[in-house]
């Protein structure tokens, strides 16, 4: 018999109020994902349990709903495709941390930590079929295309930074389509769907799934910055792991393109060694560099261009979260 997956408030305290407009809805979400991710098979509700824990801040429910209240009503569809779309982040997440070689997330050890590579695998997949299995009982076809596109452009992305592992003349230009990819177009699917079952004009979903986008690029520029600047204790997960697998990200392409050949030479001896040590034996050149507040900049600028996106809807609660979610991006510290 399935065990009930306990209630939780997955969100940060800064989140709390910008949610407040749908607590009642994420609620129901929560309650859906509480219902989707058992099974009558003991081992693999154990593990669909595990999945709903590690799960984010439901910040791509939220967006999903917000959009959706920002361009008329919440639907039963928003609260099936906002379970959908968590689903399939955590998918990632689950996947993101075989790759990494990750052992904890949101303070629990991640799948691949307590049992093996085989098993994280097969729950990320599984959730997965949950999730398309979820969007396809939306009525119409434009929910699980939308979806599947997403997760196309999220595995190209992360094929994109595999395959550019080591590669450390990775230019800026290539690595924000990366990250566009891989971290980006969920965010925007989000938006997108939230926009398009609310009835909204095409002009007004695409400027919605505009934000999304922006917001997400941000997103991960920041995570990339917490990985070499975090503390894994307020993170709640394992950090330094890009170093670690040679992964180009943006602190990093600032930091080579402004050192010396000799310095160049010498990080890049520290990258590609087998030590697990690259955060501290970079962060001297680190410090002394403006790579960090680079990539805040930067962050900063796609996070402006996002709420530029919602300059045209008049003043509302949902606007203003919106909003308030695109600054909790930038000022995040997990």
């Amino acid at each position: 018999m399935s065990q009930t997956i306990e209630k939780r408030d997955p969100a940060p305290q800064e989140l709390r109020s910008l949610y407040a407009v749908i607590r009642d809805e994420l609620g129901q979400v929560d309650e859906l994902l509480r219902r989707e991710l058992t099974s009558e098979y003991p081992f693999v509700d154990e593990l669909a349990q595990h999945g709903f824990r590690l799960g984010g801040k439901r910040l791509r429910p939220a967006l999903v709903l917000l959009s959706g209240q920002l361009c008329g009503q919440i639907t039963d569809a928003h609260l099936k495709l906002a379970a959908a779309v968590e689903m399939v982040h955590t998918a990632t997440l689950v996947h993101d941390d075989v790759l990494d070689e990750a052992a904890l997330r949101r303070h629990l050890d991640t799948v691949n930590a307590r049992w093996d590579n085989e098993t994280s695998i097969l729950l990320g997949d599984y959730l997965f079929a949950k999730a398309l299995c979820l969007a396809a009982s939306v009525e119409g076809s434009y929910a699980v295309r939308s979806l599947i596109e997403a997760s196309r452009r999220v595995c190209e992305g992360e094929l994109r930074q595999v395959g550019a592992c080591g590669d450390y003349d990775l230019a800026e230009a290539e690595y924000l389509e990366i990250i566009d990819g891989k971290t980006a177009a969920l965010c925007a699917c989000c938006c997108e769907i939230g926009a398009f079952y609310a009835g909204a004009s095409e002009d007004d979903t695409a400027a919605l799934t505009r934000f999304g986008g922006k917001l997400g690029i941000a997103f991960q520029i920041v995570d990339d910055v917490l990985d070499v600047l975090g503390d894994e204790k307020t993170a709640g997960k394992s950090l330094g792991t890009d170093l670690v697998k040679q992964k180009p990200t943006l602190p990093l392409i600032r930091l080579l393109g402004q050192s010396s050949p000799d310095q160049r030479a010498e990080m890049i001896e520290i990258l590609s060694s087998t030590t697990d040590h690259h955060r501290e034996a970079l962060w001297p050149w680190l410090k002394d560099s403006d790579a960090i507040e680079y990539a805040k900049r930067k962050a900063t600028h796609f996070i402006e261009e996002a709420s530029a996106e919602l300059a045209n809807w008049p003043d509302a609660p949902s606007k203003e979260s919106l909003v308030g979610i695109a600054r909790f991006v930038i000022d995040r510290r997990q």
